[in-house]
Formats: C-alpha cells, sequence, structure tokens
C-alpha cells in the first residue's frame, strides 16, 4: 500500500525528531528508525492498528518509544493523519 501524509503529520514528525534531537541525536536517529520500521508494518498489515473513537481512524503505538501514529485506510493508501506524544491530549 501507498502512504500519505498529512501536512500536520509531517509538521509532528519533524517537531518531535527535531526535540529528540537537541536532547540526544542518536535518540532522534532511533526514533527516526523506528518510525520507518513501524510504517513499513502499516503497509504491510493495514488493520494492525486499534480502532479509535473517530470514525475510520486506527492508532499504533511506537513501542518502545511514547508516541502514536493516527491513520486511516484508504483505497490502496494509508493516510497518516497524526503523530503524537503519548502525555499529549489528541
Amino acid at each position: 500500500m501507498k502512504l500519505r501524509y498529512t501536512t500536520r503529520a509531517l509538521r509532528e514528525i519533524d517537531e518531535a525528531i527535531s526535540y529528540i534531537g537537541n536532547h540526544s541525536p542518536q535518540g532522534a536517529d532511533n526514533v527516526a528508525v523506528r518510525i520507518r520500521e513501524a510504517l513499513t508494518f502499516l503497509r504491510e498489515q493495514p488493520f494492525a492498528g486499534s480502532v479509535t473513537s473517530r470514525k475510520n481512524t486506527r492508532r499504533f503505538f511506537l513501542k518502545p518509544y511514547p508516541y502514536t501514529v493516527y491513520y486511516r485506510v484508504g483505497a490502496g493508501e494509508i493516510i497518516i493523519q497524526r503523530f503524537r506524544h503519548t502525555s499529549r491530549k489528541s
């Protein structure tokens, strides 16, 4: 499946990686690798994420890191909608 990102999701990913990188460049690299791994997995298993209360929206926890990817499965694509730290309100 193809991945598509909302502008908001791209901004949130960039902000998270930048924030982590200011404190730990290696930590930012580790999170970036985990994001790529998780998105590759979702391309292969798009319904692996949990169903949320929002219509057609799923979430995938980025273990062991405290982030959640919110996404929708469309016709032949996965739309990454949000990337949130688990301590933040949705």
